[in-house]
């Protein structure tokens, strides 16, 4: 059995009543994680792991998890701690009970969602990198979006792509993509949006009040529709959330296009993840966008 002194320890440190674990659990940690629930004296703590470099992943995905709460606008796990335990890095934070999204967490996820996306800053990007999944997100602020995207998204993933074997038509039309980026914005001029940033229905649930809870972020400042593009990408959210979201802020019309150019970044990723057919899935997209040039 894991000894867990030394996380019950930062637990305390961090919250200030004594905490000692007296039981804990195995649980899903997502696709990269081992997870934990921690239970002692009537608290609970949701306890990730990974390898030990791993550790400046987890920093940012808690100050990621605390922006979402320090928001008011929707409920996240609060962050309690991070550290090193012998080999693995662990993340803990508040444990929240989770169920599906009913109708009527659907409909209060696309209000508070939109309602997220009006905390807004003078800047795209974010005061730090993190990940999208496994990967490395760049999010160095500037003033340009168009600038950001293309070179903190597109551009990385396509090299990233380059280097794992992808074929040299998806890597030079890219390119050509990202030279005529603009196109895609016409008047369109998107506030820097406090996102989620890895939106799928996966990291999407609702507690056993049925308030809706985000977890699992890759937060940034950006526009508001990558994070929406997201949602389609996979599938798992339902009519009233877009209605509730578009009667809450409504959405241009040039979305339509804009959410394939979006995705394309998180397919790119999935390619350099998981290889396979998202290589040809991206071809297909860029070939797409660049059909309406």
């Amino acid at each position: 059995m894991r000894d867990w002194e030394g996380i019950s320890a930062a637990i305390s440190a961090a919250t200030g009543p004594p905490f000692v674990t007296r039981h804990s659990r195995a649980v899903g940690g997502g696709c990269i994680n081992e997870a934990a629930c921690l239970e002692g004296d009537g608290a609970r703590y949701f306890v990730k792991f990974n390898q030990r470099d791993r550790l400046p992943m987890f920093e940012a995905e808690a100050a990621g998890l605390a922006a979402l709460s320090d928001s008011g606008t929707i409920r996240a796990p609060r962050p309690v701690a991070t550290g090193v335990d012998g080999k693995r890095a662990w993340l803990a934070m508040e444990y929240i009970e989770l169920g599906p999204i009913s109708p009527q967490s659907s409909a209060a996820l696309g209000r508070q969602l939109a309602a997220m996306h009006r905390c807004s800053a003078t800047f795209f990007g974010w005061s730090r990198d993190n990940t999208i999944g496994a990967t490395p997100q760049l999010n160095m602020q500037t003033d340009s979006w168009i600038e950001f995207y293309r070179e903190q998204r597109l551009h990385y993933q396509l090299r990233l792509a380059q280097e794992n074997g992808a074929p040299a038509r998806l890597y030079d039309n890219g390119q050509r993509l990202m030279e005529v980026l603009s196109v895609f914005f016409g008047s369109y001029n998107p506030v820097p949006s406090l996102l989620h940033g890895d939106l799928w229905g996966g990291n999407a649930a609702a507690d056993q009040s049925g308030r809706p809870v985000l977890f699992d972020p890759a937060v940034y400042y950006g526009d508001r529709e990558a994070d929406l593009a997201m949602t389609e990408l996979f599938g798992g959210f339902d009519d009233r959330f877009y209605q509730s979201y578009r009667d809450t802020w409504d959405i241009d019309p040039g979305y339509s296009t804009r959410k394939v150019l979006y995705n394309l970044y998180h397919v790119l990723n999935h390619y350099n993840l998981f290889g396979g057919a998202y290589a040809g899935q991206a071809e297909d997209m860029v070939a797409r966008l660049l059909a309406h040039i």
